[in-house]
């Protein structure tokens, strides 16, 4: 007989077999939104929040009438945070993905108890060109006290880009001014992204603002008030000589302030009246002078007199620069607001916040009324 090591299996046993397997089911990602379902009242400048846990986030859309709010995924895509500010008074629907799940939520931002908007910026009259000296000065309809916060919303643009610095003159009132005049022909783009931004207590920002600002040619005036003589120069090229005559100086009411000047407006005829003075009073005037371009808010223009006796010889003015009517005619004509007038030869100086007097301020002095410490801007 022989004898072996292994044999045959006793009927009915087979091989034995495991009692059981069990297969985990992956949990779905969970996703957390913020603000909450049904939040009302949320602040435009709070940032809207999506996480998940258990998965990454494919899609997030945050929406309100159509328009997207921008955002960015961290590097995982666990969390998603939005990037631009909030509009107030609206209604906002979010949905995200992850996986097998999709979260839906909808929140009402705050109506602000005041809103802030941009009730005017100059120079920007439809279809004008300005000068390389102009300023943009920019009007809001309310108090602004959080100015650095709105001051990073105003942006400007230019093609020919140069260093420029907003001044805060007043809580209302804040003024753009390059280091240096704009460079000649080009254009500059001015955006108030102002929406949802906080402009002080209960005051948010609910409409955005755009403006072009087209300069064109370089024109500066050079106005010697001893040789009464009058240069212009377009793109650097003399293209008009005038024989002028300035203030008699008898009084500082009477002498021209010396100074980059700034063209500001324009008026034919424009009625000039002597300040603090009644008819009868000695030196008492009220008359209508023709082709008059306004220089300052103290009451100097470049105009038409024919007093041609005086102009090239004697100063005998209220302070204007007067001239030939002929050539002031031209000069109303063809500049553009925000022309130079750069006057020398008198002891009164054109003080910076006298009509658009800004370039009689150093730059270094002119960026410090900045709310964001006195940084250069690049337009």
């Amino acid at each position: 007989m022989t004898a072996s090591c292994s044999g045959a299996a006793p009927a009915g046993q087979g091989p034995s077999a495991p009692e059981g397997t069990t297969v985990a089911t992956p949990q779905a990602p969970t996703i957390k939104i913020s603000p909450a379902e049904g939040s009302a009242k949320v602040s435009p400048d709070k940032k809207v929040v999506v996480t998940a846990a258990g998965g990454a986030l494919e899609n997030v859309t945050v929406e309100a009438g159509g328009e997207q709010v921008e955002g960015g995924f961290n590097t995982d895509k666990t969390k998603w945070v939005s990037k631009t500010p909030l509009k107030p008074s609206t209604s906002y629907n979010v949905s995200a993905k992850a996986g097998a799940t999709t979260t839906t939520s909808a929140f009402t931002t705050l109506k602000p108890e005041r809103a802030l908007q941009i009730a005017d910026v100059t120079p920007n009259a439809k279809g004008e060109t300005v000068g390389v000296g102009a300023p943009i000065i920019v009007t809001f309809n309310q108090p602004v006290t959080s100015k650095a916060t709105i001051e990073r919303a105003l942006e400007v643009e230019a093609e020919k880009p140069v260093k420029g610095a907003w001044r805060w003159i007043n809580d209302t009132v804040a003024i753009y001014r390059t280091a240096t005049y704009w460079p000649a022909h080009q254009k500059v783009t001015f955006n108030a992204n102002i929406t949802g931004i906080k402009g002080g207590k209960g005051l948010y920002g609910v409409k955005d603002y755009k403006a072009t600002l087209k300069i064109g040619a370089k024109q500066i005036s050079k106005v010697d008030v001893k040789k009464h003589m009058m240069y212009v120069y377009k793109d650097g090229k003399r293209v008009q000589t005038m024989r002028i005559s300035a203030g008699m100086a008898t009084t500082r009411e009477y002498t021209t302030t010396s100074g980059v000047h700034l063209t500001m407006e324009r008026g034919n005829p424009v009625r000039m009246i002597s300040p603090g003075r009644k008819k009868g009073d000695p030196g008492y005037y009220d008359v209508m002078i023709g082709h008059a371009v306004r220089i300052s808010n103290s009451g100097e223009y470049v105009h038409a007199k024919n007093n041609v006796w005086a102009q090239g010889v004697r100063n005998v003015s209220h302070g204007c620069i007067n001239s030939r009517p002929d050539q002031a005619r031209w000069f109303y004509d063809n500049f553009q607001r925000g022309d130079v007038v750069d006057i020398t030869g008198t002891n009164r100086e054109l003080e910076w916040n006298n009509g658009w007097g800004f370039w009689q301020m150093p730059y270094s002095q002119w960026k410090k009324g900045s709310a964001l410490n006195g940084k250069d801007g690049k337009a």
